[in-house]
């Protein structure tokens, strides 16, 4: 996963996956589902892709392009 854009992206979608499981464990308010319905197909995919962008994102601990100062 070398693009830099690809990385943004994947982590925007985590962002949002985590804003939305934030909102379940405090409010008990899932915004896709009340968006997109209960388990519907684009519900599913929503979940799919943030799935798989957490999982593109492991690739950020073996990152040994950053320097500290």
């Amino acid at each position: 996963m070398g693009s830099k854009c690809l990385r943004y992206t994947a982590l925007t979608i985590s962002i949002i996956g985590a804003v939305n499981w934030g909102l379940i464990g405090f409010f008990n308010l899932n915004l896709v589902a009340l968006l997109f319905g209960s388990m519907s197909w684009i519900s599913r995919i929503i979940y799919g892709l943030v799935g798989i962008c957490g999982l593109c994102l492991l690739t950020f601990y073996g990152d040994s392009n950053t320097e500290s100062e």
